[in-house]
């Protein structure tokens, strides 16, 4: 698969949640910067670092056949020429369960190199107050 080049974060992030949408760890793979410093954190999972054990991981969990539907919202965002960091809140659904879960947080950061804008970090916890969460005041952009 050849390597698409990320003009923007916000490209970035969109093309990691519709590989995640669609289950599809080579495009999911094709955001992640060709780094062993990388990192992903599942929520209340283990750390994996380095291309290798984050590949495994996405395996894993889109082996475990549980189909995962994911929809953003709040997203701050803080961009500097090389750098961008979003936080945003995770509203995640299980496919054929309308159940609506508690929001997780995520943070996602993007490096900008030759090849554009790629995640070299995804972090995604569960949030402890859901409540106070929604009432904030975003989406933000900090520059």
């Amino acid at each position: 698969m050849t390597r698409p080049i990320f003009a923007t974060p916000e490209d970035a992030e969109r093309a990691f949640y519709e590989a995640f949408a669609r289950m599809d760890i080579d495009a999911l793979m094709t955001v992640w910067a060709e780094d062993e410093e990388v990192v992903c954190i599942h929520p209340g999972g283990a750390r994996f670092s380095g291309l290798p054990a984050i590949r495994e991981a996405w395996r894993q969990l889109f082996a475990s056949g549980v189909k995962l539907r994911i929809r953003t919202s709040q997203a701050i965002r803080n961009q500097a020429m090389l750098m961008a960091v979003h936080s945003v809140l995770e509203h995640v659904t299980v496919e054929g369960d309308e159940q609506m879960s508690p929001p997780m947080i995520a943070t996602n950061v993007y490096l900008r190199g030759s090849q554009g804008w790629q995640m070299i970090l995804h972090h995604t916890s569960p949030a402890p107050d859901t409540e106070g969460l929604m009432l904030q005041d975003t989406p933000r952009i900090v520059h």
